[in-house]
């Protein structure tokens, strides 16, 4: 609504924004206009005050994939269009009156905002804050530990929703109690439906005889033809273990095209691709200043993937149970002073959930490494525990989540029932916090064969036929 800008406030801004909307084939959907306030000049205590709006893990969208693949679920998706525009604002915000739209006579005058709109600061904060006393009212609950998953059961039947900002994947026993969400959201929001799900961010759901699988082969070959790597020779392994990588003392060579690659890399690595997470994690601590030596390394992880573009995770109806593998690389050489940790989680025969990060503490022993590396994965452990106490098909009460790890010692030291080792405070802390969740029956540890630790690839380079038979491990294949 246009008024007269009342004394002692502040109009912002505003600006159009267009853009293509692509197809999944990477053809031309769409053109798209948006208007957006210039959300960069308001004033925290003023114009807003929280922010804060939580946004779903992919961990736990893959981690549903997995589940409704274990337990025959029906995925359909929708889109809330123009999303941001339902939220209901609680302060008073003047704006200035978009171009092209200027009344005459009256333009002096400013629009004062009655909903709230893209560009706000507030802006994701109250959409979420809508979305979720709308689906709160048809009975749903929220998920303790993602506030972005729902969750409603009756007579046995379950349904599950997952919202990501506006994309929304719904999971329901049967179709009839997934078209009756559907219904409800479409007479609360003006919803896009988009029938089974196909595409969430940018991955490609495809259900198989097997189950269903997660790729990203079109943003790969994408990313591949941007940077003219899309007719290079493929090679086998993403990083060659023969090589040890040190900082550049000299001039950073293409520092900003190397940027630009581990960025790209890392979209793909963090969602679908666990079998390239060592090989980039370790590339990007170079970002800052890369030699030749670096962008070798970098284009094998290119090359690696036009082999592999067709990789995907498949998630099967089996095994139904959670299994953690976890693993470190001790210093292996005199420049680094630091060890590497690995974790991964298998559901329904393929990962749901992955890292490989440089350790921030210096370990002395092997041992050390390992106890540090372990418990990051029974970190990651508890919470997608606790995720999954509040999935309503997941049969309770949940038994304690098996972690694998390849060292006696470490192993043996958390279970024994007191210890005189002497350890640092950092140490002690992990320690401790390990034989609690032991205690708790949240996790189990289990001794597993170094060449049997599907971990070892998010440690260290492997060879050809390591990396194959640990990216089968993973759940990738072709």
């Amino acid at each position: 609504m246009l008024t007269n800008l009342p004394a002692g406030n502040k109009a912002i801004g505003c600006k159009w924004v267009f853009r293509k909307k692509l197809k999944p084939d990477g053809s031309i959907d769409k053109y798209k206009a948006r208007l957006v306030a210039k959300g960069f000049t308001q004033k925290k205590g003023i114009d807003y005050f929280d922010t804060y709006s939580p946004v779903s893990r992919i961990t736990t969208i893959r981690t549903l994939i997995a589940l409704a693949s274990v337990h025959n679920l029906v995925i359909h998706q929708m889109d809330v269009k123009t999303a941001f525009l339902n939220g209901d604002l609680d302060e008073e915000i003047y704006m200035e009156q978009p171009e092209g739209f200027i009344v005459k006579g009256q333009e002096h005058k400013v629009c004062k905002l009655v909903k709230s709109l893209y560009g706000l600061k507030q802006a994701p904060k109250q959409w979420h804050e809508k979305f979720d006393k709308v689906i709160l009212d048809y009975d749903f609950k929220f998920n303790g530990h993602d506030k972005c998953v729902y969750y409603k059961e009756n007579n046995g039947e379950h349904v599950i929703l997952c919202l990501y900002v506006d994309d929304i994947l719904i999971f329901g026993t049967n179709l009839e109690i997934v078209n009756n969400v559907k219904s409800y959201l479409s007479r609360n929001f003006d919803m896009k439906d988009m029938g089974e799900a196909n595409v969430i961010l940018g991955m490609k759901i495809e259900k198989t005889t097997q189950g269903i699988s997660l790729s990203q082969s079109s943003t790969i070959e994408k990313m591949l033809k941007k940077f003219n790597y899309f007719e290079c020779k493929p090679t086998p392994t993403p990083y060659d273990p023969n090589v040890h990588l040190k900082k550049n003392q000299g001039e950073p060579f293409s520092q900003l095209k190397y940027s630009q690659m581990i960025g790209s890399l890392l979209y793909i690595a963090n969602k679908t691709r666990p079998d390239i997470a060592y090989a980039v994690g370790r590339l990007s601590r170079y970002t800052h200043n890369p030699s030749k030596e670096h962008w070798n390394a970098l284009e094998r992880v290119f090359k690696y993937l036009r082999g592999t573009i067709d990789y995907s995770l498949c998630y099967k109806g089996f095994p139904n149970v959670i299994e953690g593998y976890s693993d470190a690389n001790w210093i292996t050489d005199n420049e680094e002073v630091k060890s590497t940790s690995g974790y991964i989680f298998l559901l329904g025969g393929a990962a749901i959930s992955w890292g490989s990060k440089k350790q921030t503490i210096i370990s002395r022993s092997t041992m050390e490494s390992e106890l540090i590396a372990l418990d990051t994965t029974c970190t990651e452990a508890e919470w997608i525990k606790s995720l999954l106490m509040d999935m309503p098909m997941v049969e309770k009460p949940l038994p304690a989540l098996s972690i694998h790890c390849d060292c006696k010692a470490t192993i043996d030291l958390v279970k024994q029932s007191h210890t005189n080792r002497k350890m640092n405070r950092h140490i002690h802390v992990r320690y401790k916090s390990m034989k609690s969740l032991l205690s708790k029956n949240i996790v189990s540890l289990d001794y597993v064969k170094s060449e049997n630790n599907i971990a070892d690839q998010l440690t260290k380079g492997l060879s050809r036929s390591r990396v194959l038979e640990m990216s089968r491990g993973m759940g990738l294949s072709p």
